[in-house]
C-alpha cells in the first residue's frame, strides 16, 4: 500500500483517524489522501447532522436509525474506494465535500 493509500484509509477510521490523516497529509500533500480526507470529513459532518435530526425529529420513529444506516453505507463506500486507491465521490454528498473543503 502506498503512503497516500494508507492516509486515505486512516481518514475513515473515526475522528481521531481523520485528524491523524490530516496531519500526515500536511507534510506533503498527496491528491488521493486529500480527496479522501475531504470525503471522510463530509461523512463526519453528515453523521453529526443525522444525530441532530434524529434528536429534533424524535416524534418520527425510525428516522435516526435510517439516517445512521445511510451514513454507514456511504462510509463503507468511501472506505472501499480508499482501499482500492480510487478517487470516486461518495453518493449524495461527495461532490459537496470536494467543493466545500478544497483547501484540505
Amino acid at each position: 500500500m502506498t503512503n497516500a493509500k494508507v492516509i486515505a484509509v486512516v481518514s475513515y477510521i473515526t475522528l481521531v483517524g481523520w485528524i491523524i490523516a490530516l496531519i500526515l497529509n500536511l507534510q506533503k500533500k498527496q491528491a488521493l489522501a486529500s480527496f479522501h480526507i475531504r470525503q471522510s470529513l463530509m461523512l463526519i459532518l453528515a453523521s453529526v447532522v443525522a444525530g441532530i435530526l434524529g434528536t429534533v425529529l424524535f416524534f418520527i420513529p425510525f428516522i435516526a436509525p435510517i439516517l445512521y444506516i445511510v451514513v454507514f453505507v456511504l462510509w463503507v463506500i468511501g472506505l472501499i474506494n480508499a482501499i482500492k486507491g480510487e478517487q470516486k465521490q461518495i453518493p449524495l454528498v461527495g461532490s459537496f465535500a470536494q467543493k466545500w473543503f478544497k483547501s484540505l
